[in-house]
C-alpha cells in the first residue's frame, strides 16, 4: 500500500519514471501536467524519501553474450542466521548471480543465474556454488523463454508498458 503521503501526481511520476528513467524532468512534467521545477522538486522528494532507489539501463543479456538464464534453489544444511548471512554474502560476489531472494518453506533461497552458456553454467555451479559454505543441494531449472520481464512494482492507475488503455482524466 503507497504511503499516505503520495499523491496521484507522484504516482503518475513513479509510473512514467518506472517505464522510462531517461525520460526528461520537461518530458515528465508534461506527461504529469506540472511545469518542470515543481515536478523536479517532487522527483528529489520521491528519492530522498528512499522511493526512488536508483536509475539503470536494462540490458540485452544476449547481446552480450550471457544465453542462458538458470534459477537455482538452494537448500543449506543450517538456517542459523550467521550461516543465512554468510551465504548471501558469498552470491553476493558472484557476479553471474544477478538475484537472491530468501524463501519461506522447504527451500532456503532462489538465485536468477545468467551464463554464458551450459558449459560455463556448469563449471559455475559446480565450482562456485554448490561448494559454498553450509550448501546442502541445488536445484536448477534453465529458462526456455520469458514471457514477461516487469522489472518494478505496480502503480495503483499506471496504464501497463504497451497498453493503449485511456486513463480518467
Amino acid at each position: 500500500m503507497p504511503s499516505a503521503a503520495l499523491d496521484a501526481v507522484d504516482l503518475e511520476i513513479l509510473a512514467a519514471l518506472q517505464d522510462d528513467g531517461r525520460m526528461t524532468n520537461v518530458d515528465l512534467a508534461a506527461k504529469v501536467g506540472l511545469t518542470a521545477p515543481p515536478c523536479l522538486r517532487r522527483v528529489r522528494s520521491l528519492e530522498q524519501q528512499g522511493i526512488i532507489e536508483g536509475y539503470h539501463a536494462k540490458l540485452a543479456p544476449v547481446a552480450l553474450g550471457y544465453q542462458i538464464t538458470v534459477f537455482a534453489l538452494v537448500s543449506l544444511k543450517s538456517q542459523a542466521e550467521h550461516e543465512l548471512r554468510a551465504f548471501e554474502e558469498h552470491v553476493a560476489m558472484l557476479p553471474l548471480v544477478r538475484e537472491c531472494h530468501m524463501l519461506n518453506g522447504e527451500i532456503d533461497f532462489i538465485l536468477k543465474i545468467v551464463a554464458s552458456d551450459l558449459q560455463s553454467f556448469q563449471h559455475f555451479l559446480t565450482s562456485e556454488l554448490t561448494t559454498a559454505p553450509n550448501v546442502a543441494s541445488v536445484k536448477t531449472s534453465l529458462t526456455i523463454r520469458t514471457s514477461k520481464d516487469s522489472p518494478g512494482v505496480p502503480i495503483p492507475g499506471a496504464v501497463p508498458q504497451g497498453q493503449d488503455a485511456v486513463r480518467a482524466p
